[in-house]
């Protein structure tokens, strides 16, 4: 094994390490970031990132990609060819590097060191990544907005939000989103699968942001402020809600029959009016729902639940509006009554 006196990567063979060392030199080193490469040809193919050329196209969906060797990669998605395969188990990949990273599974194998912090990692990506909490180097800039970026795969992701590409789709209800971590938490709708759990009541959350969101219902904590008023709250969706008291906003429109709304989730429940879609089914029998509160309130037919108590007596409800009619047993309040001429 033959070690780089600057940075400590090994390499099997001496030409391996030759090659390497250019990227410690300014022999090839791109003049947007300055970063350095190994070869001409390596800064060549670097510099389409900055200049967002994509010369190789992919003749079943018109995918660009800088490389060829992107390109190859990609057409296994549609060939579903997985050539590369683990001798030890029975995984196979559609690419080399993917295979040898697997490899170290196995092996344990953690070849890559931090120079700064001595940190150990099973692949030289995730050393780079890892790198640039030590640099702050954001070399990845974003030919649109202002935002710079540590990784390529987090301009690229970013970049959807200017080209509204949405490639993650839901195999269910055909839902479409720009990344794969919002299609994993939407699947939940459909699996009922709620792992983030409140350490202090016990409810379950279908997403971390969720559950950080209701923490702050035990915290009282209301870090988003009005600027307009003195109103404060507890996350930015209900501080956005609540901004359209001051504007009269209403910017969600429905093409069919031109009702307007004021948050995006009232527009998307509307349309259920049109589509008739119902996304939401119980897993308990075959009802399904346009609206998930309604799957949450129907659940409780199964499961006997009352979460609603009346706190002059000891009757429970299964909704809110059933305890509100039941409070007037106590106060004497009639319901208002509407008359119609």
């Amino acid at each position: 094994m033959h070690s780089c006196g600057q940075c400590g990567n090994c390499f099997s063979c001496l030409h391996g390490m030759s090659y390497h060392l250019n990227t410690h030199k300014d022999t090839y080193n791109c003049t947007e970031c300055g970063r350095c490469f190994q070869s001409r040809q390596a800064l060549a193919v670097h510099e389409r990132i900055h200049s967002g050329e994509k010369p190789f196209e992919c003749s079943v969906c018109s995918r660009r990609f800088t490389r060829v060797a992107g390109l190859v990669r990609h057409s296994r998605i549609h060939s579903g060819d997985k050539p590369h395969k683990c001798h030890i188990c029975d995984k196979a990949f559609s690419k080399s590097g993917n295979l040898n990273r697997h490899m170290r599974v196995h092996t344990g194998d953690k070849p890559y060191k931090c120079h700064i912090c001595d940190k150990v990692f099973s692949s030289s990506p995730d050393l780079y990544r890892h790198t640039s909490v030590h640099t702050g180097d954001k070399p990845y800039n974003c030919q649109m907005c202002d935002k710079a970026f540590s990784q390529s795969g987090h301009l690229n992701t970013h970049m959807r939000v200017h080209t509204g590409d949405k490639p993650c789709m839901c195999y269910v209800c055909d839902k479409a989103f720009s990344r794969s971590e919002h299609l994993n938490t939407h699947m939940r709708v459909h699996t009922g699968d709620k792992p983030y759990i409140c350490h202090m009541c016990g409810n379950a959350f279908s997403s971390s942001r969720d559950l950080n969101r209701h923490l702050r219902v035990h915290t009282g904590d209301k870090p988003y402020k009005c600027h307009m008023c003195d109103k404060a709250f507890s996350s930015s969706p209900d501080l956005k809600r609540h901004m359209t008291v001051h504007t009269g906003d209403k910017p969600y429109i429905c093409y069919m029959c031109d009702k307007a709304f004021k948050e995006s989730g009232h527009l998307n429940r509307h349309m259920r009016v049109h589509t008739e879609d119902k996304p939401y089914k119980c897993h308990m029998c075959d009802k399904a729902f346009s609206r998930s509160a309604d799957r949450n309130i129907h659940i409780r037919v199964h499961t006997g639940d009352k979460p609603y108590k009346c706190h002059m007596c000891d009757k429970a409800f299964s909704q809110s509006g059933n305890l509100n009619s039941h409070m007037r047993v106590h106060t004497g309040d009639k319901p208002i009554q509407v008359f119609t001429e």
